[in-house]
């Protein structure tokens, strides 16, 4: 299947702002995320950034009771985004968020993630892992009854050694989307086996290896060039504001 184009309709190289918020509070990474999704104004942002202290995010939809094991993580939060629940540790977080008419987003919902799970696939084949789109056919990975994201595939989650890897969940509202994405370096006891990264990267660290290459590719497959900077005082004051309820009870058992 040929996808649309991910090119600007000027055809001409966007620039996105680049933010990394390593070992970030839970409440930050959730309450930022929504802030820059709520906030018209906002540029074109991705995010990278991971968790302090590991942390289990509940998808918006699940409720509490379907995830069995929250007491095993060092905080818990439910996401605005779908999903399974994610352990957030030992692993690299990212977020897209951007109008609802780019390119990325335009088409039917599924045609979004394709395009954004290619650019996984590129960055993931430079470190020799023969990743693809799982596609029909059920995963080793999968399980019943555990409410985790992954173990739990569709045709179009990116996966490895018959194992899901990577999970996905967007949020559309306001005329924005916010995609989130979970890769894995390796497993936790709340996941078991599922595809990892582990083996595959060299050195101690292994975002520092694996973030980089991913980089590129998002440059290469969207047209877009990155450029690092820090949120603004703005975004900061809302993320915080927006990041109180993240972890409340009345959030967290809502459903």
């Amino acid at each position: 299947m040929t996808r649309p184009s991910v090119r600007s309709d000027s055809g001409a190289v966007e620039t996105w702002r680049l933010i990394e918020s390593w070992d970030a509070a839970p409440e930050f990474n959730m309450g930022l995320d929504e802030a820059l999704l709520d906030d018209p104004g906002a540029p074109p942002t991705l995010r990278l950034y991971t968790w302090s202290p590991d942390t289990l995010s509940l998808g918006y939809f699940q409720k509490w009771a379907d995830v069995p094991g929250t007491e095993n993580a060092g905080a818990v939060v439910r996401r605005i985004t779908g999903g399974g629940a994610i352990h957030h540790t030992r692993e690299l977080t990212f977020s897209i968020v951007l109008p609802q008419d780019h390119p990325l987003f335009r088409g039917p919902i599924p045609l979004s993630y394709g395009r954004i799970h290619e650019a996984l696939i590129a960055a993931l084949s430079g470190f020799g892992v023969e990743a693809s789109l799982a596609g029909q056919a059920s995963l080793l990975s999968d399980r019943e009854k555990t409410g985790m994201c992954f173990h739990e595939s569709t045709p179009l989650d990116v996966a490895w050694g018959e194992r899901k890897g990577v999970g996905s969940a967007q949020r559309r509202r306001g005329g924005r989307v916010l995609h989130h994405g979970s890769i894995k370096l390796g497993s936790t006891p709340l996941e078991g086996d599922i595809a990892t990264l582990e083996g595959y990267l060299p050195g101690e660290n292994p975002i520092g290896a694996f973030a980089p290459a991913l980089l590129r590719e998002i440059e290469t497959n969207f047209a877009v060039h990155l450029e690092r900077s820090e949120p603004t005082n703005s975004e900061r004051s809302a993320a915080q504001h927006l990041g109180e309820r993240y972890a409340s009870p009345s959030f967290l058992r809502r459903r």
